[in-house]
């Protein structure tokens, strides 16, 4: 790859490439095979933020040597997501790791300054929710967003949500996560003149299917600007919005 990247850079040096066409092929270089994993060391470059590692799967020597391959090209920070208990702990050995267990989610590299353009507020129905909310927290956090928790302001008591209608109404981005029927996506969708970003749990009894019935919930939502990710998908919803919260 650095060979590839030394005759991208000689071409533009001899006025073979343009300084648009060598940042171009630089975006499209590719990437570290290391036999189980081809590490996309060039992410950062063309998204603005680096790989991040999907836990559930992969072995912790897996995961060892994919981080090993990103700090090698001097990858910073490092965002794992779906790590469990046991494999947080032998890489805690080898790695200065920060491992939120209710998020199920590993830092290395600590968190930027947020730069965002303004604040998210992450919002749930209730206290089993936290876990979903905590993962999409931790990743607008990592890619340097100030993030606003608003735990258990369900609809089941308005008046809860209602005590924070400054923090909504100010944010510049709102993720709604919530299980069973699924309505505090709507509910904020028309009080918030912001994006909002619903994230549907597996929260629920018999007939919510695992989040089906939020997940249906939310994309019929009534409320304008409401747009919806996977169910318990906080990593996506959290991504989402610190792009949002670094546009302009």
């Amino acid at each position: 790859m650095n060979n590839e990247i030394r005759r991208t850079l000689e071409a533009l040096k001899n006025g073979e490439l343009s300084v648009d066409d060598a940042l171009l092929a630089i975006k499209k270089q590719p990437f570290e095979d290391i036999g189980y994993a081809k590490v996309d060391l060039h992410r950062g470059i063309r998204q603005g933020a680096a790989e991040v590692i999907y836990g559930a799967g992969k072995t912790w020597e897996q995961m060892a040597g994919i981080i090993e391959t990103m700090q090698k090209s001097h990858v910073k920070r490092i965002l794992i997501t779906r790590l469990d208990p046991e494999a947080a702990k032998h890489l805690s050995k080898i790695q200065e790791i920060d491992y939120r267990e209710n998020a199920k989610i590993g830092i290395i590299g600590g968190f930027p300054e947020p730069d965002g353009i303004g604040r998210i507020v992450v919002a749930t129905g209730g206290t089993s929710d936290i876990p979903v909310a905590e993962e999409a927290a931790l990743t607008a956090q990592i890619h340097g967003n100030e993030v606003v928790r608003l735990y258990d302001v369900g609809v089941a008591g308005l008046h809860r949500l209602l005590s924070h209608i400054d923090e909504i109404m100010s944010a510049t981005v709102i993720i709604a996560i919530a299980g069973m029927e699924g309505a505090l996506a709507s509910v904020i969708g028309g009080l918030a003149d912001c994006p909002v970003i619903g994230v549907p749990t597996s929260v629920g009894y018999g007939a919510s299917f695992g989040g089906v019935s939020a997940l249906l919930s939310m994309l019929n939502s009534c409320a304008s600007g409401v747009s919806v990710v996977n169910i318990d998908n906080g990593f996506g919803a959290g991504y989402l919005a610190g792009m949002i919260n670094h546009v302009g």
